[in-house]
């Protein structure tokens, strides 16, 4: 399918009205590493800000600290996770920071769809795609045998407090914010520029968008999405984040979380973003490879949370990692629960 035919299917299936749905907390898991005292303690207070069932509490034990899984080492940490999910999980949220990767794959992948040689590529070849991508799909372990992973990723017990209280402020809120949507000087890292007149075609009506010619943001106090190019982004510090925003910068080596000479993906959320994404090995600049801005902006606007929009968004999601507070949904209605759980 070419490039202009590709924006004609996303246009339309944006533009079809959609039934407000997300995960909620009965339908994640938490797995923390036993070994990791700060896994531990996001863990444990994450579940109890969430009300997450006793059930849903997963544990694991490894040696914490390396930035990197080897396949077998991997292997032996999902087994343990796989014994111990209930039928009803749709989605698990890891509690470290690191490990980031596994082998050639990014953590949150491998936990999604299991250590899969295809979602691995040499730099600039592309990988298998996510059947998860802009779909329908209510129930992702259900209806496809995937359950998407997001790291509620900290280097410190007070960020991931800040980050976790940020996620559960914005639910129901309905925020008013703006969309900002960088082209910078980088040339190789402002490919996703293109698809900025959809998303203003598409959420104009919905949404402040603002497509801006520059290489950093300063002094807004109304960011809700923020999507750039660049290896390093400044002015972040001027920034204010609604509850439940969005924001992430399009480079190599984004997800590579505590190491490597570019901007780490955990600086969106030290400066209040509550969802960031981004490689943890040389993907090239292949758009497929991120986060397409008018689809996790169209599945979050209707309802779903953030695990689930910004994962609807990557159509080869292998070398990235998802980072931030799952289970916030700025733009679902506040529901009464009705807790089921299935043996």
């Amino acid at each position: 399918m070419c490039f202009r035919q590709s924006l004609v299917t996303l246009w339309l299936a944006l533009s079809l009205p959609l039934v407000a749905h997300a995960l909620d907390r009965t339908q994640l898991a938490v797995v923390v590493n036993t070994l990791d005292p700060l896994s531990v303690q996001i863990g444990d207070y994450y579940a109890a800000k969430r009300r997450i069932p006793f059930q849903n509490l997963i544990k694991v034990s490894f040696a914490p600290g390396k930035s990197d899984l080897n396949r077998s080492q991997f292997e032996e940490i999902k087994l343990q996770v796989d014994r111990q999910s209930r039928r009803n999980i749709q989605a698990y949220a890891l509690t470290w920071v690191s490990p980031y990767r596994v082998d050639c794959m990014s953590i949150t992948t491998a936990f999604a769809f299991g250590f899969d040689t295809a979602f691995c590529a040499e730099p600039c070849k592309l990988t298998r795609v996510s059947p998860y991508f802009n779909s329908p799909v209510r129930l992702p372990f259900t209806q496809l045998g995937i359950r998407p992973t997001m790291s509620i990723a900290a280097a410190s017990f007070d960020d991931a407090k800040a980050l976790i209280d940020r996620g559960v402020l914005s639910d129901g809120t309905f925020p008013i914010g703006t969309a900002y949507l960088l082209s910078t000087s980088e040339t190789a890292r402002n490919v996703r520029s293109r698809f900025y007149p959809l998303i203003e075609a598409l959420f104009n009506k919905r949404l402040n968008v603002r497509r801006l010619d520059q290489d950093a943001l300063r002094d807004k106090s109304d960011v809700l999405f923020y999507f750039t190019g660049k290896a390093n982004i400044e002015g972040l510090e001027t920034l204010h984040f609604v509850p439940g925003a969005i924001a992430d910068h399009l480079t190599s080596a984004g997800g590579a979380l505590t190491e490597g000479g570019q901007m780490s993906a955990l600086r969106w959320l030290e400066a209040g973003a509550t969802a960031s994404y981004g490689t943890v090995i040389e993907p090239c600049n292949a758009p497929q490879k991120f986060p397409h801005p008018a689809v996790v902006i169209g599945h979050y606007l209707e309802g779903e949370t953030v695990i689930e929009s910004y994962w609807k968004s990557v159509n080869m999601p292998g070398q990235g990692i998802f980072i931030g507070e799952p289970l916030a949904s700025p733009f679902a209605p506040r529901m009464p629960e009705v807790s089921a759980f299935p043996r």
